[in-house]
């Protein structure tokens, strides 16, 4: 407001004139002092709406979480996803409301479910004399409800059952007794009575072969045995702590060899040559990571391979894909890990001053990627705070439910970009949550 500074500042100016001309300037400045507390107040009243809502939305899910049962009904069968809440890909809040409730319609008008969520579904069914008494009660009303509303009788109900089940060109399943055969499994459409869960797994692939690839790409969410004697077994299962209290020392012992001899004796130019030898190993390590995950990791195992070739293969990334919700089996364990390590830098060490250096990022690489996968499994990350880690954690769910022969990058998505494997997230109109 340049001209009524300069009336204010004018030295010819009389005191009438000041007060004059700063008449409009107190008018103005008050409306724009209102407008502005006007519109902080909105903000403010905005901010706690939000603030209510994320609270209400937390209260809901914590309530999820405590509840015994979270009984579903879908298709004529119920389905108990308690434990399945929080590590559904699609959030857990994308869930709330639809305990003790049929979910047939929203589901069918939801985005498509993959093969492997479908078949996944299947671990949770139960059959209606486990139903708790409140979710028996619900669901009674509802029925009952239901045939007062329309004055039906029983036999109206069943016909009326029965049109409803093929509404939309869509055959609702039934209620069916399932037999059980030699391996403790229901004879159903699933696959899991090729193996028995009951017993150790890995002899088991040998028989398997002919159906392997099929099998272990349908997820199921149950306890894995690996080995029958329980010394074999213990070395299986490896906590998420353990990867970084055993190599965070190694990566220090390599970097300390390589930079100590150095660090007051050579140029700035050398300091940072040994750097950029460091930063190529933890790019050499995600390329690395691109590679193995794609074409030994994901190799296709054909009906005619060796049942060796199946049962190394289910060792070292199958078992991952068929239990995805094994938390001791998500890092992989330091000693096939120095065993890996040990073969890749023979040859490094033969071609590279100071390997030890490319080793040491390497080693920081991977480190990086294994805690990650952990915490895309099980972490909560926040599209607010680490919108990077939210974007991965849908990237690898997608990997593991829907596009297992895409989205190969863990860490970052940098090589499917490169060689045209990403997989290409929709936008979402709502937040994901897992907590």
């Amino acid at each position: 407001m340049p001209t009524t500074v300069s009336d204010l500042t004018l030295p010819s100016a009389t005191t009438a004139a000041i007060t004059t001309t700063a008449i409009p300037i107190t008018t103005t400045t008050s409306k724009s002092m209102r407008n502005g507390m006007h519109l902080l107040n909105e903000q403010q009243q905005q901010q706690r709406s939000t603030d209510q809502n994320d609270k209400n939305e937390k209260n809901s899910l914590k309530a999820c979480e405590e509840d015994r049962q979270f009984i579903i009904k879908y298709r004529q069968k119920y389905y108990d996803i308690r434990r399945f809440l929080q590590n559904h890909p699609g959030g857990i809040n994308t869930l709330r409301g639809l305990n003790n409730s049929d979910m047939t319609t929203r589901f069918l008008h939801a985005p498509p479910h993959s093969d492997g969520a479908m078949y996944l579904m299947k671990e949770y069914e139960i059959k209606p004399t486990q139903l708790l008494n409140g979710t028996k009660r619900r669901h009674r009303l509802q029925e009952s409800a239901h045939s007062e509303l329309h004055g039906l009788d029983n036999e109206q109900q069943q016909q009326e059952s029965l049109v409803e089940s093929t509404e939309n060109g869509i055959e609702l399943l039934g209620d069916t007794l399932h037999e059980e055969d030699k391996n403790n499994n229901q004879l159903d459409e699933s696959m899991e009575h090729l193996v028995d869960w009951s017993k150790a797994m890995l002899p088991q692939i040998w028989h398997i072969t002919r159906h392997y690839d099929e099998w272990v790409h349908k997820p199921v969410d149950r306890p894995l045995r690996l080995f029958g004697p329980t010394y074999l077994e213990v070395f299986t299962k490896t906590p998420w702590w353990v990867v970084p209290l055993f190599w965070i020392p190694v990566i220090c012992k390599c970097l300390w060899d390589e930079f100590s001899p150095i660090w007051h004796t050579t140029s700035l130019s050398g300091l940072t040559l040994l750097t950029a030898y460091f930063g190529a190993g933890v790019l050499f390590w995600t390329l690395l990571e691109y590679v193995l995950h794609r074409f030994v990791f994901h190799m296709k195992v054909d009906a005619n391979k060796n049942p060796l070739l199946c049962t190394f293969h289910f060792m070292i990334h199958g078992l991952h894909h068929k239990v995805p919700f094994d938390s001791k089996r998500l890092v992989f364990p330091p000693l096939p890990g120095v065993i890996i390590a040990s073969i890749l830098y023979a040859p490094i060490s033969l071609l590279l001053p100071q390997p030890r250096i490319l080793l040491a990022g390497a080693l920081l690489g991977y480190l990086c990627y294994d805690l990650m996968h952990y915490y895309l499994h099980y972490g909560n990350p926040s599209v607010q705070r680490t919108r990077f880690m939210y974007n991965m954690k849908r990237y690898h769910y997608q990997h593991h439910f829907a596009h297992q022969d895409m989205g190969y990058g863990i860490s970052s998505p940098l090589w499917d970009i490169v060689f045209n494997t990403r997989i290409h997230l929709r936008k979402l109109r709502y937040t994901l949550r897992w907590r």
